[in-house]
């Protein structure tokens, strides 16, 4: 949608905002991870991971488009501490009479005008949302791993849906571990593209340093919602040159200690005394 906006190829957008990201990041002092994956890359490993999945009876295809089906899954459900009738409650829900149950989720979409899409068994088309990220995973993190990190929002239904995919096809656990963050709000409201409130990096940068906005995001617990309000930058700002000040008290203090601390003679010299 935003390369038909600005008039630009789906490729371009992603090499700008990429850009974008890596700038930001690294005038954060963020350490780069040791690889970066597009999904675009990944696309045979996708259709690889999908025909597992048909072959081993967890998925469907439907006139181009592969679903799979939530219910050959036991312990779908089992992160958000739901089963499926909970799930079913409050969420919108598409009626689609093809799928085989309401929550099947998409591996493989069939081909739409304008939009990419790739070659497959089931025709041309492009991966699911969920897919992506399994696939990515295993291939660099193998297909058990200890930590995997998002948003709390993530939790149903990407999260729900990787576990069940991955493990549907490898018959392993997928991560050991799920750390989930709390969401960003602005003055009392959550962050988003959809509401128009994004504060960006690199416009709080032109005002205040990298080490505050650390500073401010390490400031409640991770699994906590953080409220960002006019004021929380200038009192990261203040709690960093508080900090930034004892460190530097204690290095001249080091310094004095290093001066008066008394020389030991070479234990092969001799001590004219």
């Amino acid at each position: 949608n935003r390369a038909k906006e600005e008039e630009l190829q789906a490729w371009e957008i992603a090499d700008k905002y990429t850009r974008y990201y890596f700038e930001d990041s690294d005038a954060l002092g963020i350490q780069r991870a040791d690889y970066h994956p597009r999904a675009t890359d990944l696309i045979p490993e996708m259709i690889a991971l999908i025909e597992k999945l048909i072959e081993k009876g967890y998925a469907y295809e439907v006139d181009g488009d592969v679903f799979f089906e939530i219910k050959k899954f036991k312990d779908y459900g089992r992160l958000s501490h739901q089963n499926l009738e909970e799930l079913m409650e409050g969420v919108r829900i598409e009626v689609r009479p093809h799928l085989r149950h309401p929550l099947d989720f998409a591996l493989w979409k069939s081909a739409k005008p304008g939009e990419p899409s790739w070659s497959s068994p089931w025709g041309k088309g492009r991966p699911g949302w969920h897919i992506e990220c399994s696939a990515m995973a295993s291939k660099y993190l193998g297909e058990t791993f200890d930590i995997h990190c998002g948003g709390h929002d993530l939790i149903f239904p990407h999260h729900e849906n990787e576990i069940a995919q991955s493990t549907a096809a490898t018959d392993k656990q997928f991560a050991r571990i799920w750390l989930h963050n709390g969401y960003l709000n602005i003055s009392g409201q959550k962050m988003s593209k959809s509401l128009g409130n994004v504060t960006l990096v690199r416009e709080l940068l032109k005002e205040t340093s990298p080490e505050a906005i650390r500073h401010f995001l390490l400031s409640a617990h991770y699994r906590r919602p953080l409220d960002f309000e006019e004021n929380s930058l200038a009192e990261s700002e203040s709690s960093i040159q508080r900090v930034m000040v004892a460190l530097a008290k204690a290095e001249r203090q080091a310094q004095l200690l290093e001066k008066k601390k008394p020389v030991a003679p070479d234990s092969g010299a001799i001590s004219l005394e």
